[in-house]
């Protein structure tokens, strides 16, 4: 796996909207945060203020956008205001020829997730973190510390509190997942992410119960949990359960279900997900995850990877 060059003063980093629409002006306090407290250079992408239906552009013209950023060289960064929905429509077209020769940092979460399956794809490792219009919300103030400090070299090492359904012990492996939703749906396709041996971290916002539960079977169904090394399991924000009957189990209940035939550690209420403290994950790189009695760390092993 490869690091991109961590970024200094000066540097370009450009901003686009890959996916949903975005308003513009819930964009300009992160903009202004990266600009003047960063210190970076913003190159603006034309899809922060355009628009066609749910997307902030049409397909061709949001790949486009995303086309000509990679292909840049000054650009050092590329960071989405928002995500929503739409990369998996783009991201098969996209020409990463010239970013396989000079990689580059690309941020995002969420449906970022296609995304940096991608990536990973091509042994490129990218940042699982903050996007412009949630880097600045109440209570962020630690993940966009975090995006700051992996970007510009000083990789963010994590303590949390345990939670009582983890399953304590030891992990060393690669980090790889991000949304559920996504990486349930890149299953089958050409971007498809073998989990075999890694640290899979999943988060997801606003999704029936029940739908939660398939998406973990499909998981199952598929031996993504199988021979995991361990599981992050991130905040499910905002979930959503039946009228009535309801489900009859909450999100974390659901998970400790389909991974109770397994051994390997499991930490719950990692601070990653659809909420302000979203702290910066280094997708494809080996990671240490251990889960113990009181506390969880997780560190980066960014040496063994250079």
């Amino acid at each position: 796996m490869k690091i991109p060059p961590f970024l200094k003063s000066g540097d370009k980093i450009g901003i686009l909207a890959p996916a949903s629409v975005v308003n513009y002006k819930e964009l300009i306090p992160g903009i202004d945060i990266m600009r003047d407290e960063w210190e970076l250079d913003i190159v603006e992408g034309k899809t922060l203020k355009s628009g066609y239906n749910q997307f902030s552009a049409t397909d061709a013209e949001r790949l486009a956008d995303l086309q000509q950023m990679l292909d840049d060289p000054s650009i050092r960064a590329i960071i989405a205001g928002r995500g929503g929905y739409g990369c998996s429509r783009i991201v098969d077209q996209i020409d990463f020829t010239k970013f396989i020769d000079s990689p580059k940092w690309i941020i995002g979460f969420s449906d970022l997730t296609a995304l940096h399956a991608s990536i990973y794809q091509l042994g490129v490792v990218s940042l699982h973190a903050p996007m412009v219009k949630s880097m600045t919300q109440s209570g962020a103030e630690d993940a966009a510390e975090s995006l700051k400090s992996a970007l510009f070299g000083s990789i963010p090492q994590y303590a949390v509190p345990s939670h009582p359904m983890n399953r304590k012990g030891e992990a060393n492996g690669i980090l790889t997942g991000g949304n559920l939703c996504i990486f349930a749906h890149l299953i089958g396709s050409p971007t498809e992410i073998d989990t075999n041996g890694k640290i899979l971290f999943i988060e997801d916002v606003n999704e029936y119960l029940y739908n939660l539960d398939r998406m973990m079977i499909q998981l199952k169904r598929a031996g993504k949990l199988d021979n995991l090394a361990g599981l992050i399991v991130g905040q499910f924000s905002d979930m959503r359960d039946n009228a009535f009957p309801t489900f009859g189990k909450d999100a974390y209940q659901i998970i400790q279900e389909h991974t109770s035939a397994y051994s390997y550690p499991v930490c719950y209420d990692f601070p990653v997900g659809h909420v302000a403290d979203n702290r910066a994950m280094l997708h494809g790189i080996k990671t240490l995850l251990q889960v113990g009695e009181n506390e969880v760390t997780l560190d980066f092993l960014t040496e063994e990877m250079i």
